[in-house]
Formats: structure tokens, C-alpha cells, sequence
């Protein structure tokens, strides 16, 4: 009996599980997607270094998931608690007509059993083919061939959802039994007849506490921004994050008295229409919501932050992989040998060849490579960063603290650098015999070298001064990375006395001289593959160390980096977003449910039903906007922060697309659970006229 009255209630109560149902059904499938990664990695056609990428990002998607899972039991015990509290005057008739509280208890559990079985089937379905979307996505960012494609169905991923759900729901069906114990008979008959009180804060009080509230974010803005400097560990955020959360705290608590003074003081507005009931009413639900209201700005910040800063982050590194690994191959070492006495004899005299000499004399066909280039690099204690940027250390110093001012800046002759500049197809330089050229692309640190330029700041190499060639830094690069990062290089003339007791590195740029494939990945795992490579086997021999880099690792470390974070932040980003906009919808769906009688004087009052049904869709939609504005002003700051902190893997300009995605995304998630709050409202109110 208690089975099939479970059953007519799930029939019976199908919209007011609606949104409980949505919930579970995109928690299960998102939670199966991006945990059934590595059967979708098997099929891939991809190299070794990029599998292991893969392999990592698998491991870290596992460990992000436990987090994940207590968000969205968290999520799962708040939207069952509301189907809950919408129920107890039907449990108030059962227990009338003599049910037990056990009896109750078990009609509560087989309905969250049958509910939990349906949205896990649905969802693990739904999971099951979005996951194959999920492959082409691994493809894309990796990089990987799909010939192979075949559709996957991950046991191990179904495994591990069906067990974190499963204990999710016996969570959910213990609270269940024990929120039933408590309640009296008479507090369930007459739930519905109980409202909470309206409280009108003092519009005074509100207005200071606002103006305090604006005053603290400000400041934690100018912080993250204009004062970024100033934050050189993760410890020097705590009181940031710290006024964030306060500041968004007492904006919520403030906007009820301050939004309903300024309306009221336009007597046009507030007496139109229903305004004055939907004022009151939004007052009302702020009041008693301030603390949800702000955990939910904060996740819908975190999503916009989270989704549009990753996506920003891989836009730029794909960009500058094309420019800053113009050859296959970068090496160096160090010529001038520090602690020569714990080295080999056979490191000692290779210290004193070639690059392309040391290749040779270990086993390495020097018909492999093309387009050789070798130059020295030069570097010497005594010109440090301090002593480049003069007169302006000190200001340097006071913004910029955290920075090593007594490292060796690089020398090049401008000569030898014209041949790289030439090979890499960058522009080329001159100089006069008393001039110098700065080279640098990294952002932060151009800024500091510049105002330095700007102040004619001379040098002293060898005895002799020399002048900056130019008032600002020039765009050039040595060594092959990921992005612009080089952060210093001076060119000096060719006459300049760069002596032997200055620390000399050799570096070699180079092309494989192969014409396929399989040509090119020979010569790569010479580099690459050190415990198979016969050279590198040489080298470990004779002491010898050699380092380096090729452009193959460079963009498999890089896009297996850039996808990883994507990969992240898009499952993060997405469950903050379900969960902020499941939280919002339940608890309008109880306002509403706590307000039928409200929407009952209006009817008798004269107010027709679209009247009702308009205001109603102007409460639900200010109090969706309401976390959202805010947020989006938190994110605005919060994602400069992030991209002054990454600066050189992140830029402004690829925001835009990764904003439009964000903004595409939440616009679906949000929007499909705002209209879906705005009918579950309106068949609420409207139960007691059927």
C-alpha cells in the first residue's frame, strides 16, 4: 500500500520534483562525462608525453570530483528539504488518519529511492552519450587523431557515479527520517497558514551599512588591481577574500531597506500597479535570504571568473605556441663551469667546445639538423637588474618587491643575435660602439625596464659606458617557451669587452632536417627520450649535462597544461552554476509556496491574473539578477587580477570569445532554471483557485 501511494504522490507531486529532478539528472551526467576521460583517452591517436598529459589530468578531474560530490550532496540534501517543508500538511493528513511517523518515514524513502533510480538512469543516459561529445572535445584541445573513434561506455566511470550518488541519497533518506521524528502534528496541519513576519529595516541604517559595504569592496578592487603588487603570496589574499565576502554580505543585508527608501521616495513608481506588493515581497525574501543570496554571488562569480579566465588562458597560449617556437630545437650550456672540481674530466673539457662539437663527439649525426645556429650568451654579477634600472630601483623596489634585483642581466652581441633574430624571423638590430638595446616581451617586466629606458639610464660593461640605443624595450626572444616571458636581454655592440671571467652560455637553434614524419619524431626522441637515446646515454657516461628544449614538448606541455585547466575549470564552472541557480530556484519555489495566501487577497481584492503573473515574473527575475549583477562586478576585478598575476599567459584580448562562451553557457543554465522557477511558481499560487 505505502508503494503505491508513494507512486500517485510522485504522479501527483511531478512538478514540484521538476526542478529536484533536473538537478540530479545534470549532476549524474556532467559527474559521468569528465569521469569517464580516460576510456574516451584509449581511442585517441596521440604521442606518449601527450598521453601522460592526458593520464594526469584524469588523476586531477578524480580528485576535483570528491569535491564536487559534496557540492552537489550539499545541493541534493537543500532541494530535498524544500520537497520537504512543500509536503507537510499532506504528512499532517497521514498522520491524521493514523499513520505512524514510521509509516510516514517509508513512504518518503521509497519516494526518494524511485526518484533517485529514474534521475540516475536518465542522467548516466544523458552522461553516456554527452560523453562522446566529451571525446571530440578531448581531441580538439589534445591535439589528437580520431580515426579510431569508436563510442565508449566507461564502467568504471557508471561505477563511481552509481556509489557517490548512492551515498548521497542515503544521506538525503536519513536526514529524511530524522526531520520527520521531529515534527509535531500540529505544526504540519497548519504549515501552510504560518508566513514570516515582514521586517522593514531602517532605512537609515541600511543606506550607512550599504555605503560601508561599497567602501569594502571597493577597496578589496583597488587591491586586486591597482595594488596587485603588493601580493606576492597566497597568504596576502586571505584579507582580501575576506572583504569580499563581508563587503557582498552586507550589500545584501543593506538592499532591502536601501532599494525599498529609494522607490518609496518616487511615489509614481512605488504606487503603480503591484509594485508596492512586489517591493514588499523582494524586501521581504531578501531579508530572510541574505546569507544564500551571497553564497550564491559568490559561486555565480566564481563561474564567470573560473570559465571565462581558463578559456582566455588556452586562447593565448595557442596563440603565442605559433610565435614563440619558430624551430625545432633549442640547446645550451654553461661554458665557464661553476664548481669545476666535482665535475669529470670529460665535463670539464666539453665545457670548453662547441655545442655542435659536443653532439658529435657523443654519437649524434649532425646531418639531423639544418639551419644551425650557435652564439654565446653572456652574463656577469657585475650588471645586475638593479644596476640596469638605476635611478628608478628604488621605486621599482617599493611596487615590485618580490622581484630578485641582484640577478645577472643577459648579454648577446647584437651580431650574434641578428642570426637568431633572422632564423626565428624576427626583427633585427643595430647598434653605435657606446649604445645598448633592451629586448624584453613580458609585460609587467617591460613596465619596470621602460621608465628605467626613460631616464637614459646607462651601463657599464668592461669599463666602458654605454647608452640606451632607444627610450622604451624592443620586442626579441632567445629561448624558445610557451609565451612571452622573456624578461630581459641586453644587445651591446660587437667591439664590446665581454671577458673570459664573465659566465658564458653556448646556445644552438636548429631545424630537423627530415621530410616526414616519422623522420621528425627519430630526431625528437634523440632529445626527448633519455633513457633510450644513445646520446643522452653518452652524456650520462661522461658527466656531461646538456640542456634543452624542442617545439614538440614545448606545445604538448603547453596545450596539455592549457587543456587540463580548461578541463577543470568547465566542471567547476558548470557545478557552481547548477548549484547557484538550483539554490534559487528552490527557494522561490518555497517564497511561493509560503505566499499563496498573499496572491489569494490579491484575487479578492480585483487583481486579475496577469497582473499577478507579471509581478510574480518581476520578482523571480530581480531576484535572479539581483547575485548576478553583483557577481559580474566581482568577476570584472577578480579576472584582471588573474590576468595581471599570469601575465604573459593570459591577455585582455582573448577575453572577449571566452566572455561570449561564458556568457552563452550560464544564459542556458540560468535562463532554463529561471523560466522553469517562473511556471513552477505560477502553478503554485495558482493551486488553491483550481
Amino acid at each position: 500500500m505505502l508503494f503505491k501511494l508513494a507512486l500517485k504522490n510522485m504522479k501527483k507531486s511531478f512538478k514540484d520534483y521538476a526542478i529536484y529532478f533536473l538537478t540530479l539528472v545534470l549532476g549524474v551526467s556532467i559527474f559521468y562525462m569528465f569521469n569517464s576521460i580516460d576510456s574516451q583517452e584509449a581511442m585517441l591517436e596521440v604521442s606518449q608525453s601527450t598521453r601522460d598529459m592526458i593520464e594526469l589530468m584524469v588523476s586531477m578531474l578524480g580528485m576535483v570530483s570528491v569535491f564536487v560530490a559534496v557540492i552537489l550532496g550539499i545541493l541534493i540534501v537543500y532541494a530535498n528539504n524544500f520537497l520537504i517543508n512543500r509536503r507537510k500538511r499532506e504528512f499532517g493528513i497521514y498522520m491524521t488518519l493514523g499513520m505512524g511517523r514510521r509509516q510516514v518515514s517509508k513512504i518518503i524513502v521509497i519516494e526518494t529511492i524511485f526518484v533517485g533510480i529514474i534521475s540516475l538512469i536518465v542522467g548516466l543516459v544523458v552522461g553516456v552519450f554527452g560523453s562522446q561529445f566529451m571525446s571530440v572535445l578531448v581531441a580538439k584541445l589534445f591535439e589528437a587523431d580520431m580515426t579510431n573513434y569508436q563510442f565508449v561506455f566507461s564502467s568504471e566511470a557508471c561505477v563511481k557515479t552509481i556509489i557517490y550518488f548512492a551515498i548521497m541519497y542515503i544521506a538525503v533518506i536519513i536526514l529524511n527520517t530524522f526531520t520527520i521524528s521531529r515534527y509535531k502534528l500540529i505544526n504540519l496541519i497548519n504549515a501552510t497558514k504560518k508566513n514570516e513576519k515582514v521586517k522593514i529595516k531602517n532605512p537609515v541604517l541600511s543606506i550607512i551599512i550599504f555605503i560601508i559595504a561599497v567602501v569594502i569592496l571597493g577597496y578589496a578592487y583597488y587591491k586586486v588591481t591597482t595594488g596587485a603588487n603588493t601580493i606576492r603570496e597566497a597568504a596576502d589574499m586571505l584579507p582580501i577574500i575576506i572583504m569580499g565576502i563581508i563587503g557582498t554580505i552586507l550589500v545584501f543585508w543593506s538592499l532591502s531597506g536601501f532599494v525599498l527608501r529609494m522607490v518609496q521616495s518616487s511615489k509614481k513608481i512605488y504606487l503603480k500597479g503591484t509594485n508596492m506588493f512586489v517591493l514588499r515581497q523582494l524586501n521581504n525574501k531578501i531579508n530572510t535570504t541574505v546569507i544564500s543570496m551571497s553564497v550564491i554571488c559568490l559561486m555565480l562569480f566564481m563561474t564567470i571568473t573560473i570559465l571565462s579566465f581558463a578559456l582566455s588562458l588556452r586562447n593565448t597560449m595557442q596563440k603565442d605556441l605559433l610565435e614563440m617556437t619558430p624551430v625545432d630545437l633549442n640547446l645550451y650550456k654553461t661554458a665557464n663551469l661553476p664548481d669545476i672540481e666535482k665535475l669529470t674530466d670529460e665535463a670539464i673539457a666539453d665545457s670548453k667546445i662547441s655545442l655542435q662539437e659536443t653532439l658529435t663527439n657523443n654519437g649524434f649525426n649532425m646531418n639531423n639538423l639544418k639551419d644551425v645556429i650557435e652564439i654565446p650568451i653572456y652574463a656577469t654579477n657585475e650588471l645586475t637588474m638593479e644596476k640596469t634600472l638605476g635611478e628608478y630601483i628604488d621605486k621599482a623596489k617599493s611596487m615590485f618587491s618580490m622581484l630578485n634585483y641582484e640577478s645577472a642581466e643577459m648579454i648577446v652581441k647584437v651580431s650574434d643575435y641578428n642570426k637568431i633574430a633572422r632564423l626565428y624571423g624576427e626583427e633585427q638590430y643595430s647598434l653605435n660602439d657606446d649604445e645598448y638595446i633592451m629586448l624584453c616581451d613580458f609585460d609587467s617586466m617591460t613596465e619596470i625596464r621602460n621608465e628605467a629606458l626613460k631616464l637614459n639610464t646607462k651601463i657599464n660593461i668592461g669599463g666602458k659606458e654605454y647608452s640606451p640605443k632607444y627610450q622604451e624595450c624592443k620586442s626579441g626572444f632567445i629561448y624558445m617557451s610557451t609565451s612571452h616571458v622573456n624578461a630581459g636581454i641586453i644587445l651591446v655592440p660587437d667591439n664590446c669587452n665581454l671577458t673570459d671571467n664573465m659566465i658564458e652560455e653556448k646556445f644552438l637553434a636548429a631545424n630537423y632536417n627530415a621530410n616526414t614524419e616519422e623522420e621528425k619524431e627519430r630526431i625528437e626522441n634523440e632529445f626527448k627520450d633519455s633513457q633510450n637515446s644513445e646520446l643522452y646515454k653518452n652524456l650520462i657516461a661522461k658527466g656531461i649535462t646538456l640542456d634543452g628544449m624542442t617545439r614538440t614538448s614545448i606545445i604538448e606541455s603547453s596545450v596539455g597544461l592549457a587543456t587540463i585547466v580548461t578541463f577543470i575549470a568547465i566542471y567547476l564552472g558548470i557545478i557552481f552554476l547548477i548549484a547557484s541557480s538550483a539554490i534559487l530556484a528552490l527557494k522561490q519555489l518555497t517564497e511561493s509556496s509560503d505566499n499563496r495566501q498573499r496572491y489569494m487577497i490579491l484575487r479578492k481584492i480585483g487583481v486579475d491574473e496577469k497582473m499577478i503573473n507579471q509581478s510574480l515574473f518581476r520578482q523571480i527575475g530581480i531576484f535572479f539578477l539581483m547575485p548576478l549583477i553583483l557577481a559580474i562586478i566581482h568577476s570584472i576585478f577578480g579576472i584582471k587580477f588573474l590576468i595581471s598575476m599570469m601575465a604573459g599567459l593570459a591577455s585582455e584580448e582573448d577575453l572577449i570569445p571566452s566572455i561570449i562562451a561564458t556568457i552563452i553557457v550560464m544564459g542556458v543554465v540560468y535562463g532554463a532554471y529561471f523560466l522553469a522557477t517562473y511556471f513552477g511558481s505560477k502553478n503554485i499560487i495558482k493551486e488553491d483557485i483550481r
